[in-house]
């Protein structure tokens, strides 16, 4: 197994106002733990096995300037009050070896709650895809709103982070929600 395979992932997420854009996005990483690394962004897979940690315990594994890989959803407005938000979705199949799914969504004007449930179901439809499968609305479990049912024995987990944000007048505002991959 490569050293580069992630064992654990963490969840995290920043927003940042600032009359500059980019230092508007540098807020949102420094409120997210993730400004003082090197981040490279990654496509959507979620390795087998990796373990969902907290954002405290994953930032203890990593040093000030380690190239980080992530999976980033950002979105920036210069548009007053104009709703913005930023999600990471993911699926993660009840089958132990198999690799699950995460989704960057954004969107602007859409509340946190229907945001996530977005990044959410286009990740579960990215795995469903995976095994050759589709999902429909019928797919939801009704007990439990994370849970969806692909086929006898076959399950996936969903969860999400979401950050929204309202832009400011004259200034820049970005919101950002990340996985955080660690080797």
């Amino acid at each position: 197994m490569s050293s580069l395979m992630p064992k654990k992932l963490f969840l995290t997420r920043g927003k940042g106002t600032h009359e500059d854009q980019l230092v508007s996005f540098d807020l949102a990483l420094r409120e997210a733990g993730l400004s003082a690394f090197n981040l490279v962004k990654v496509s959507s897979i979620l390795p087998p096995r990796c373990a969902i940690i907290s954002p405290k315990e994953g930032l203890r594994l990593l040093e000030p300037g380690q190239i980080v890989f992530v999976v980033l959803s950002e979105i920036a407005t210069n548009e007053p009050n104009q709703l913005i938000a930023a999600s990471i979705g993911m699926a993660i199949p009840n089958i132990f070896n198999h690799h699950g799914y995460l989704y960057e969504f954004k969107a602007v004007n859409m509340k946190a709650e229907e945001v996530s449930q977005k990044a959410e179901w286009l990740a579960a439809t990215l795995l469903a895809n995976a095994f050759g499968k589709e999902i429909s609305e019928d797919s939801r479990s009704p007990e439990d709103k994370h849970r969806i049912d692909i086929a006898e024995g076959l399950h996936f987990r969903t969860e999400s982070i979401t950050q929204t944000a309202y832009g400011t007048k004259g200034k820049w505002t970005t919101a950002l929600s990340a996985a955080v991959l660690v080797t």
